[in-house]
């Protein structure tokens, strides 16, 4: 798990440096770093689904992903419960917000889905080496806004790319390209989405958005099952 525990690490350093920038910004320039984080997030997550749109087999499926996935968390209400889970850590100062933007930009995407199977398989770190560089500059730009509370998002990446390692075996036949295809496109709105709520375009709950990411590997495994 080599490739894991670097990544881990850079979102980790990142997340302190960032924190360390961040209380040197005055807070008539605390809305400038929330507006360009915003306007980030909102750039990939629309990049993610332009890039893999085309692509996609289905394609109404990420529309049925997203009204599901979205009633699911909901009823779930896991927005609220992450909220009120970070407000005792961080006084309310919207770092769930920052959390749920950063668990979505590091954990759903290609280089981190498939960096744990190339890892565990063919004990090939080239994905999870990527994919750290990239995180260590989101985590110290998200840090900088919303503070050393960002850490709490490598505690989530570990646990989410240790699962994949452990599984991989499992995991690997199953991960086609088609399925992570519409996983992009559905993680690109849902990244697209954080950032408009950032920028104060309109307030979506995201973190109960997350069942949407369910919905393609529900209907894969169903269509394999009866061979569609």
């Amino acid at each position: 798990m080599l490739g894991t525990i670097v990544n881990t690490t850079t979102i980790l350093t990142g997340s302190i440096i960032g924190s360390r920038i961040n209380k040197g910004i005055k807070e008539e320039h605390q809305q400038v770093m929330f507006n360009a984080m915003g306007l980030a997030a909102f750039g990939l997550g629309i990049n993610s689904v332009v890039q893999n749109m085309p692509n996609s087999a289905y394609p109404v499926l990420f529309i049925i992903s997203l009204a599901v996935g979205s009633l699911v968390g909901e009823l779930l209400d896991i927005d609220g419960r992450f909220k009120r889970l970070t407000d005792r850590f961080s006084g309310g100062n919207s770092l769930a917000q920052g959390l749920s933007t950063g668990i979505l930009l590091f954990c759903v995407g290609t280089l981190s889905i498939l960096g744990p199977i190339q890892s565990a398989l063919y004990g090939d770190n080239t994905y999870l080496f990527t994919n750290a560089t990239l995180d260590f500059f989101s985590a110290t730009v998200l840090a900088s806004t919303y503070g050393i509370g960002m850490c709490a998002a490598a505690i989530v990446l570990f646990c989410w790319q240790g699962a994949i390692y452990l599984c991989a075996g499992f995991l690997g036949p199953f991960l086609s390209q088609e399925l992570l295809t519409e996983i992009s496109v559905i993680g690109g709105f849902l990244i697209a989405s954080s950032g408009m709520s950032i920028l104060n375009v309109k307030q979506f709950k995201t973190m109960n958005m997350l069942p949407c990411l369910l919905v393609p590997p529900v209907w894969f495994l169903i269509k394999g099952v009866i061979g569609l």
